[in-house]
C-alpha cells in the first residue's frame, strides 16, 4: 500500500513537460491515448458527501491564443485530437471550450500546458 502511495504522490509532482513524455509513452510503447488514460484515472475518483458540494467536473476555456497562435493551435490539436483544420477554428474562434466535464487535474494540465504554449485559458 505504501508503494501506492508513492506512485500517487509521484504522478501529482510531475511537471508538464514529464506529464507529456508520460503520455507520449503510454501512447507508443502501450498502445493507450492519453485522454482515454486520463478518464480512466479520473474514473474511479470522487465518492462521499464531500464530493458532492465539490466541483468535480470542469471546462477548460480557450479565451485568446496569445504571441504564439501556431504554437497553440498545434497543442489543441494534440490534446483534443482534432483535425489542424478544427484546432484552427476553435482557436481563431476563441473563447471557445477545448474541453468540456474533465476532471479537476486534467483539467488544470491543460490549462498549464496552453498557458505554457503562450494561451490565455480559464477553468470554469
Amino acid at each position: 500500500m505504501a508503494d501506492l502511495k508513492d506512485f500517487a504522490e509521484q504522478l501529482v509532482n510531475l511537471t508538464v513537460k514529464e506529464v507529456n513524455e508520460l503520455a507520449d509513452i503510454l501512447k507508443e510503447e502501450y498502445g493507450i491515448e492519453p485522454a482515454a488514460a486520463a478518464v480512466a484515472m479520473a474514473g474511479p475518483a470522487g465518492g462521499g458527501e464531500d464530493a458532492a458540494e465539490e466541483q468535480t467536473e470542469f471546462d477548460v476555456i480557450l479565451k485568446a491564443a496569445g504571441g504564439s497562435k501556431l504554437a497553440v493551435v498545434k497543442l489543441v490539436k494534440e490534446l483534443t485530437g482534432l483535425g489542424l483544420k478544427d484546432a484552427k477554428e476553435l482557436v481563431d474562434g476563441a473563447p471557445k471550450p477545448v474541453k468540456e466535464g474533465v476532471a479537476k487535474d486534467e483539467a488544470e494540465a491543460l490549462k498549464a500546458q496552453l498557458e505554457e504554449a503562450g494561451a490565455e485559458v480559464e477553468l470554469k
